[in-house]
């Protein structure tokens, strides 16, 4: 038996198909992935995200370690609120782990981490907070439900009216408390919507009440292809301690404006000039794409990272780390099961908004 959010019992209580994911017991559909999918694109899904593990970091000094700390410059977050997406590095370049960081005071930040890192991102950020005054505090006593889609928001207040005032004029990427909750305008699908971080106890009635406003439960099945098709990582696929961010596709969280702003593996990667890139694959042939088939471009060879059914799009997409000298437009070759399939290179993403974006 893995680790279980507050919401498990409803999730079985519903029927879901539970799996392991990252240790943790988590429901993978409610019936039909598809239309999970489907119901987030066209109307309003929720996802229960509670495996995630937010930690809330204190102290005086608590901005000048972050902007040591992460690839990202959290330097930038002047509004309460804003929110920052970055990698945490190793001195090699490697990534830890690709984090939001929320600013809520110049002493006050809270940072959301994957959960199959948590455990090691927490151990390198206190190894790296000796002797700084700070107060690196893990909230397991939370709990988290991503509600996303172009409905997401009107079914939101449909559900907590009285929230409504305080959480309208968010802006994307941005977050704020409301009545002892925190609400952000953040999301891992590609679509509008919410996080919504409330405190355990109150996760089941806070679910029901989305539902009983129009919401879908979806499970990790349908979130992982709509994150592919809006071209998003995921870690321990796209990107891993083995791989840099500019590898990844993540060179825009890499700031590198402020050359006197020494973070965790800056110097790896000025020495280290890439030689593969991120790109999206679109399958020409019948058949499916997943991670670690071999791909063949007249550049040189890759792999995939990530590789589904793309419901959106009625075919099968992919990510793959192919030579840089690759380009959108260009043919490639991707080896599924013993056969070699035509495929279309681009740049992601595929689909977000409701509409594919190919």
């Amino acid at each position: 038996m893995g680790n279980r959010t507050p919401l498990h019992d409803t999730h079985v209580a519903a029927g879901a198909k539970i799996v392991d994911f990252a240790g943790w017991d988590m429901p993978i559909h409610y019936g039909s992935q598809i239309a999970e999918h489907h119901a987030v694109r066209r109307d309003a899904g929720m996802f229960d995200v509670s495996h995630m593990l937010a930690i809330d970091l204190e102290g005086p000094e608590a901005r000048p370690w972050l902007r040591r700390l992460l690839a990202n410059d959290v330097g930038r977050l002047g509004a309460a609120g804003k929110a920052l997406y970055s990698c945490m590095l190793r001195d090699d370049g490697g990534v830890i782990d690709d984090l939001i960081v929320y600013f809520l005071s110049p002493t006050r930040y809270r940072i959301v981490v994957n959960a199959g890192t948590a455990d090691k991102d927490l151990a390198w950020m206190r190894a790296r907070a000796e002797g700084a005054g700070l107060m690196l505090v893990p909230r397991r006593d939370l709990a988290m439900i991503a509600v996303q889609g172009p409905r997401a928001r009107e079914r939101f207040w449909a559900a907590f009216p009285a929230l409504r005032a305080a959480t309208e004029p968010l802006a994307a990427f941005q977050g704020g408390e409301a009545d002892g909750w925190f609400v952000a305008r953040t999301g891992y699908t590609g679509e509008d919507g919410f996080e919504v971080t409330v405190p355990a106890a109150a996760a089941p009635a806070a679910w029901h009440a989305l539902q009983a406003a129009g919401v879908t439960p979806c499970g990790l099945g349908a979130r992982d292809t709509l994150r592919l098709e809006a071209g998003m990582n995921l870690y321990g696929q796209d990107m891993d301690e083995a791989v840099g961010p500019v590898e990844s596709g993540l060179a825009w969280t890499v700031d590198l404006r402020d050359a006197d702003r020494d973070f965790v593996g800056r110097r790896a990667l000025a020495a280290r000039p890439p030689e593969r890139q991120l790109v999206g694959l679109v399958l020409e042939d019948k058949g499916i794409l997943r991670a670690h088939q071999r791909v063949i471009c007249g550049a040189g060879e890759g792999e995939t990272t990530s590789g589904s059914y793309a419901p959106t799009l009625d075919r099968s997409v992919a990510l793959a780390r192919v030579p840089v000298a690759v380009r959108p437009g260009d043919e490639a070759l991707v080896e599924v099961r013993g056969k070699m399939l035509r495929a279309r290179v681009v740049r992601p993403p595929f689909a977000r908004h409701g509409k594919a974006m190919i």
